[in-house]
């Protein structure tokens, strides 16, 4: 159990009380959503954390390999699911993020077992990054950056379909049968 993957760990154990805190109250309480967002942006800096350690001290491991992604998806999409239930974000806007979530990791179970890794792509983590700006400018929601908040909203939705479209594009034989 090395420095990463107690990070990813850390990451998951977050979660509920990230989720908790929202939805206290029905989100109304301004300062437990000012909480909310700090956890948020503390789990989602372990996400960078650990990547990083991990590489760099050649610490990446089968656990952290499986892990790391389910956690980022699990916090990001109980993030968006949260925002949902407090009417902060359209459903059909956290159904396209999610099944492209859905979509990619199906596309890299098959790689998987066909021996091939199919590695992130910038498109994905411009994708992330902008996901997770939306997400605390979403819990925070400040009134005089609304505007802001919503271009930033279209442009993690817009990035997550490019990214989308690009691991398709250049993965497409990973659905081939016996083309690898």
């Amino acid at each position: 159990m090395n420095l990463p993957n107690k990070l990813t760990i850390l990451r998951v154990i977050m979660i509920p009380f990230f989720v908790l805190t929202l939805l206290y109250d029905g989100g109304e309480n301004q300062t437990l959503r000012y909480v909310a967002a700090a956890i948020f942006i503390i789990a989602s800096l372990t996400d960078m954390l650990d990547g990083k350690i991990a590489r760099k001290y050649n610490l990446v491991t089968n656990f952290g390999k499986f892990m790391d992604p389910l956690a980022d998806k699990l916090l990001v999409c109980s993030a968006l699911i949260c925002l949902v239930e407090l009417k902060e974000l359209p459903a059909w806007m956290v159904i396209v993020i999610i099944s492209r979530e859905f979509i990619i990791s199906g596309f890299r179970l098959v790689a998987s077992d066909n021996g091939v890794v199919i590695a992130a792509s910038y498109w994905g983590k411009f994708k992330t990054t902008f996901q997770m700006i939306a997400v605390v400018l979403l819990i925070v929601g400040i009134p005089a950056l609304s505007m802001v908040t919503t271009a930033v909203v279209w442009i993690a939705l817009v990035l997550t379909v490019i990214s989308l479209v690009d691991y398709i594009t250049k993965n497409v034989n990973v659905l081939k049968e016996g083309k690898m």
